[in-house]
């Protein structure tokens, strides 16, 4: 019998459990049954991390049970693809155990048109972190860090301990390598070996009003690059509060494309820009 593992073992998709948190241990049998799917069970935090219930995929110890998605080595991958879906090779994949920034990851969650709309969290769906390419190309891949989402989680959180909106929408969320690829350099503003290709960064904005744009945060009557700052403050506050979920903040201003927005990151230390 496998021995008792985080749900990062069996997702690719590190959580930060609560003390009274039950491991996870998977059951023979398939990962996952869209149309099994109900109730919720959650951990975090937060508290607002949902893994939607599947009935027989796999179960806590403590007889909870909790969904899966399938998951699929990154050796599986046949070369840059994964069933016609174009991922690109991330920083060293090509060349085991050359130097790199990041480890690779083990690999990847695939998404179907029905496992898309799983709850991941009380205020987050899997299609909010899909990279934004392939539209019509199923399945799509997936890598998701679980302690980003519970961070984002937090932020809505204090957002709206303070009075102000607690819509998070995300920007951009897991990149394929490919994809960020297409960004990387001055004009795209990309970082090559940037944290959206491991699962644990998202852009965000504050969306009370739902018109796709930064709404004004700080109340001055304008939305501007310090609304970014405003809720890059926020972002700081829950890191101070919850250091084990430190990781980048930075800020950007508006373009022809979007309004500002505010990079967070969940890589384990502290980054600002």
């Amino acid at each position: 019998m496998t021995s008792p593992k985080s749900l990062l073992a069996l997702l690719c998709i590190p959580l930060l459990l609560a003390a009274t948190a039950a491991t996870v241990v998977p059951v023979p049998g398939p990962v996952h049954s869209p149309s099994s799917l109900g109730g919720g069970h959650e951990v975090g935090l937060s508290g607002a991390l949902r893994m939607m219930e599947d009935s027989g995929a796999m179960r806590s110890l403590d007889g909870a049970p909790i969904a899966g998605m399938a998951f699929v080595p990154l050796r599986a991958k046949t070369g840059a693809t994964w069933r016609g879906y174009r991922i690109g090779f991330w920083p060293g994949e090509r060349r085991l155990g050359s130097r790199i920034r990041y480890p690779l990851p083990n690999g990847f969650l695939e998404v179907t048109p029905e496992s898309q709309d799983l709850q991941v969290s009380a205020h987050f769906r899997v299609r909010d972190f899909l990279t934004h390419d392939q539209s019509a190309r199923w399945p799509k891949v997936l890598v998701l860090h679980l302690r980003l989402v519970d961070k984002l989680e937090l932020i809505s959180e204090r957002l709206a301990a303070l009075g102000r909106p607690s819509t998070l929408r995300v920007m951009s969320g897991f990149r394929t390598p490919q994809y960020n690829a297409l960004g990387v350099g001055r004009r795209g503003g990309r970082a090559q070996d940037s944290r959206h290709m491991y699962g644990d960064a998202a852009d965000i904005y504050v969306d009370g009003d739902g018109n796709g744009r930064m709404d004004d945060l700080n109340r001055d009557g304008r939305v501007t690059i310090e609304d970014a700052r405003w809720l890059a403050g926020i972002a700081a506050q829950v890191e101070a509060q919850h250091p084990e979920l430190a990781g980048g903040i930075g800020v950007y201003g508006a373009t022809s494309t979007h309004g500002p927005f505010v990079h967070v990151d969940a890589r384990g230390t502290p980054a600002r820009w």
